[in-house]
């Protein structure tokens, strides 16, 4: 690490992770813990717990879990560094400077080498552009009607038409091959070697919300195939993580985005005035982007083609921003096919006007469904009202169907009354009247005995989180090396040091891990609970046979280790001695705070 940890303890201690969190996820305060939809899997029912006590956070849907810190390098894709920067920015903490000399150049994450590279790689695109060599690229521009200031805003360039330009151009500047094809800048075969991936194309840098490239787009001039083409997934580029324009458009302030299908949509919005457009990444809007446009709004007006791709795509959109729970509306570009074309024809006045008429998500959807039936035949319209009502079915809040019922029937002018009866009919057909059945566990989804062990570990841990008086009670009886694996172990011990100490700071204990996965672990070892235990004398019984059972099980693995090892053989004596006295001794929680 760079910096010591003491500093590190200092910022963030310094970053409530309630007030940061809130600034990603909408929380709600339940009891003494905060709850919300996780940001890191797609939910309906909040199962994302932010604890202020802990100052950790933990999600008993996918698992995700740890302090402040790892919060923002898991949301942000962030290095430890970085995230440990932006918090120091946020609480005020200066941050020493680090001189890099060469050999810490060297050393430096793989992760900052592949933003290095970029940025470099951008740099020769945007010169390129502005050279002689880029004349093509440049009319292209032009007769989109961009302007200077709009082209340097969005750092637009070229990529020229020999195939290994800007390879030779990146070795020139020291840059080895293996960082070059790991950056997703070149294509390689036993034909042509190593050569450039973009060539001949109007190229769009792709950056992240602090403005890092961190991939590229680029539009063929001429007749080429693709007609666009993006860089691959690398270790800082994640597709449905990322929106193109989002650096730019989280800043401003229109209390909505708008959501278009392609780059220059967004440039052209951009430079109509429109700054809060963004656009996904070659591919289609995946539920990752709707978690992250969600951090800055609850509303998106979706501007896509007018043809039936753009419908298609756009029924996706709505569907993936209510299971993100969020309002997506849909702008009519009719009769142009993009906001492009509609700007450019209409102005910025009449698009303004488009976009304060944007069509209710769900109307949207009826009247799509509407092109599918023959109005003009009673049987069709017959058909079109059942649709109508399977649809209404999928509001589970009756307020929220009973007002779509309302105005449902007004829109399309049916009698209120008997499409209230139909969607009735289909809730209870399709059991959304009846409680919802959990499915029961299956045999090959119970639990080992490992597993079991695992759990009374945990639950010990997050007792002594809860209620630090037992410390004093079980330390006689308990050692780190009582617990069952290695990462439990070096959490017992940081957790024990600090309970010597009169402290209890779990959030530091995550810290002491590197890997996500190892995080997510010692998150999880704080937030474990016994179910149906209500009484003072059930919950005194039940720590006391969780701790029973953790020396057991450490008893009986010494005692298979032992072989001719005189030390293991004391701590099985010594542990068999303490087990006996533990089985005769009370555990109190009589000094818990109610």
């Amino acid at each position: 690490m760079y910096y010591p940890q003491e500093l590190i303890d200092e910022v963030r201690t310094k970053n409530n992770i309630v007030d940061v969190i809130s600034g990603y996820v909408r929380l709600q305060k339940k009891g003494s813990n905060y709850f919300g939809l996780c940001p890191f899997h797609s939910e309906k029912s909040p199962s994302f717990s932010v604890s202020p006590s802990r100052q950790m956070y933990h999600c008993f849907g996918c698992g995700a879990g740890g302090n402040v810190i790892t919060f923002l390098m898991e949301y942000e894709n962030y290095s430890f560094q970085e995230a440990l920067k932006e918090l120091a920015q946020r609480a005020g903490v200066a941050l020493p400077e680090i001189e890099y000399t060469q050999e810490m150049k060297k050393a430096q994450s793989r992760r900052m080498q592949l933003l290095e590279i970029n940025r470099e790689a951008a740099k020769y695109f945007y010169y390129q552009l502005r050279s002689q060599r880029g004349e093509a690229g440049l009319s292209y521009l032009r007769k989109r009607e961009l302007s200077e200031e709009t082209m340097n805003h969005f750092g637009l360039g070229y990529s020229n038409k020999t195939g290994d330009d800007l390879v030779r151009y990146l070795k020139h500047k020291n840059y080895s091959e293996d960082l070059i094809r790991d950056a997703g800048l070149c294509n390689v075969d036993e034909k042509h070697g190593m050569y450039d991936k973009f060539w001949n194309r109007v190229m769009f840098p792709i950056q992240d919300i602090g403005h890092r490239v961190i991939g590229f787009g680029g539009r063929v001039m001429g007749e080429g195939k693709p007609k666009y083409l993006n860089s691959p997934e690398t270790e800082i580029f994640d597709k449905s993580r990322n929106l193109y324009g989002l650096n730019f458009a989280r800043t401003s302030r229109k209390g909505s985005f708008i959501l278009c299908e392609g780059y220059m949509d967004v440039i052209a919005m951009h430079q109509a005035g429109f700054t809060q457009a963004v656009a996904s990444l070659g591919t289609s809007f995946t539920a990752g982007q709707a978690v992250l446009l969600r951090r800055y709004t609850n509303e998106v007006l979706l501007s896509y083609d007018s043809d039936a791709a753009g419908v298609r795509a756009a029924l996706r959109a709505i569907g993936i921003l209510k299971e993100a729970g969020m309002t997506g509306k849909v702008i009519s570009l009719e009769p142009y096919k993009d906001p492009d074309e509609f700007i450019k024809a209409m102005g910025a006045e009449e698009f303004q006007k488009r976009l304060d008429s944007a069509q209710n998500s769900f109307f949207f959807e009826l009247d799509q469904i509407r092109k599918e039936y023959d109005m003009g035949d009673p049987e069709g319209k017959t058909n079109f009202h059942r649709a109508i009502a399977r649809k209404l079915c999928e509001f589970s809040e009756e307020v929220e169907r009973e007002n779509y019922i309302e105005a449902t029937a007004q829109r399309y002018q049916i009698g209120f009354e008997s499409l209230r009866r139909m969607v009735n009919g289909y809730a209870i057909q399709n059991g959304l009247a009846r409680p919802v059945e959990r499915p029961r566990p299956s045999t090959a989804q119970r639990s080992t005995a490992q597993d079991h062990a695992k759990k009374r570990e945990r639950l010990l841990l997050t007792w002594l989180v809860d209620q630090p008086q037992l410390y004093d009670q079980i330390k006689k009886y308990i050692s780190p090396e009582d617990f069952s694996e290695e990462l439990y172990q070096k959490a017992a011990r940081r957790l024990f040091e600090d309970l010597e100490k009169g402290k209890v700071d779990p959030a530091a204990v995550v810290s002491m891990f590197e890997e996500e996965k190892d995080q997510r672990e010692a998150a999880s070892l704080f937030h474990t609970r016994l179910e149906k235990v209500d009484s003072l004398q059930e919950q005194e019984k039940a720590i006391h046979d969780i701790v029973c059972a953790i020396k057991q099980n450490s008893y009986e693995r010494d005692s298979k280790a032992l072989g001719n090892d005189m030390d293991a053989l004391a701590r099985v004596i010594a542990g068999k001695k303490l087990l006996e006295e533990l089985n005769k001794t009370h555990i109190s929680l009589q000094s818990r705070k109610q």
